[in-house]
């Protein structure tokens, strides 16, 4: 009995052992199943969005230039003497020698040379007459714009206008100043340019005594600055209208960039300016003076046609900070054509178009989670958002394509 008991025993238990080994196999397979159609949580990197100061900016290459320059050029045919003068030496107005010029012996003028040099005595007569009306008009100009900043600083003090319009009318004043200086330079220019077609009259046609029309003539500054290029060094023969220096006060200098038509729209005189990449610490600051209104076509690195427009600038730091720019130095220049204090804002790597308006991933209980936002003002970094995001908010920059509305992520191990 006991030997036939075990083996029914035995008999019963090979069912059960099987039994066994199938639904440790089943479950094995279910669990591997799930774990191969289990999401993967996806490594992203985050940023959180947040309120500080935005500027938004047209960026482009521009180059320094003196605002008046003065091309000093032989009055006669002659002999000019070697010039000593360096470039960057310091000149004064109506008493620094810049060249001296030995006229050559005079020469009757016939009728019809006697004609043409007489016609451009009475052209640069009128040439003077409009340089001093253009002058006393700057004058009256600056008088208006200084009792219209008198007028501004008292109703700025009782508070009825704005700071910005009392900084606007201190910017056109020393806008008119800057004109009236400019046009009493143009006026002083325009007289040398008269005693000079006038001596050239009298010598050419042979008044006076021989030997004083041979006499030197010294050709001095026409205003206090430095000798920005010596166009011609050794002693030499030249004829009557050859530039011998160029001259210009340094510190009267401007900026100019050319951007493209598209970009020149946004600009408006009186935005300002930030200037870097100059070679100096720090950046400079400055101010929109003119936007020309004719472009012209320029053809860029890569061939392409493009419109661009002229932009001028004025620096508005004092000479100390920029004093060693000169003529025809490269800068960068931002001119900021919208900013704000305390903007919420996100990154823009981290904005993705969806149908016609933005949206970004955000996290949501460590899942991605597609949010439309509406966009305002942006720059190349970062970008306003009016609605549909909170500070302290944490998005997705740089979302792959796997990255999908409900998908488990995780920051990135930067380590």
């Amino acid at each position: 009995m006991s030997q036939q008991g075990e083996k029914n025993r035995g008999e019963r238990r090979g069912p059960l052992r099987r039994y066994g080994l199938w639904i440790a196999g089943a479950a094995v397979l279910v669990t591997l199943v799930a774990m191969i159609l289990r999401p993967k949580v996806q490594a992203v990197d985050f940023a959180t969005v947040e309120r500080g100061p935005l500027l938004v900016s047209l960026d482009e290459e521009g180059e320094t230039r003196v605002r008046d320059r003065y091309v000093v050029s032989a009055p006669l045919a002659g002999r000019v003497l070697r010039i000593e003068l360096e470039p960057g030496d310091p000149v004064m107005a109506k008493e620094s020698v810049l060249a001296t010029f030995q006229p050559s012996a005079p020469v009757l003028l016939d009728a019809r040379s006697r004609a043409e040099t007489e016609a451009q005595v009475r052209a640069a007569e009128a040439t003077l007459g409009q340089a001093k009306a253009e002058r006393e008009r700057a004058l009256a100009e600056q008088r208006f714009a200084e009792a219209e900043l008198t007028r501004r600083q008292r109703l700025a003090d009782d508070q009825i206008i704005s700071k910005e319009s009392l900084e606007s009318a201190e910017l056109q004043l020393d806008t008119r100043r800057q004109a009236a200086k400019a046009s009493d330079f143009r006026v002083r220019t325009v007289q040398n340019d008269l005693a000079m077609l006038k001596v050239r009259l009298q010598d050419m046609d042979g008044e006076g005594d021989g030997a004083d029309s041979r006499q030197p003539i010294a050709i001095r500054s026409p205003v206090d600055g430095v000798v920005l290029r010596r166009l011609r060094e050794s002693e030499s023969q030249v004829q009557a209208g050859e530039p011998l220096l160029e001259v210009a006060d340094p510190s009267r200098l401007e900026i100019v960039s050319d951007f493209l038509s598209t970009d020149a729209v946004r600009i408006r005189p009186g935005q300002g300016v930030l200037i870097e990449q100059w070679g100096g610490d720090g950046v400079l600051r400055g101010t929109v003076r003119r936007v020309e209104p004719s472009g012209f076509t320029k053809i860029s690195a890569l061939g392409v046609e493009e419109q661009r427009v002229n932009v001028i600038i004025d620096l508005e730091d004092p000479r100390s900070a920029w004093d060693a720019l000169g003529d025809g130095f490269r800068v960068e220049v931002r001119v900021i054509i919208w900013q704000g204090d305390d903007v919420l804002q996100v990154p823009t790597s981290a904005l993705f178009r969806h149908g016609e308006g933005w949206a970004v991933f955000a996290e949501q209980a460590g899942k991605a989670a597609l949010v439309e936002v509406q966009v305002g003002q942006r720059n190349a970094l970062a970008a306003q958002i009016i609605d549909g995001l909170e500070a302290g908010s944490r998005v997705i920059v740089h979302p792959a394509d796997s990255i999908e509305d409900g998908v488990a992520v995780s920051e990135r191990d930067l380590g």
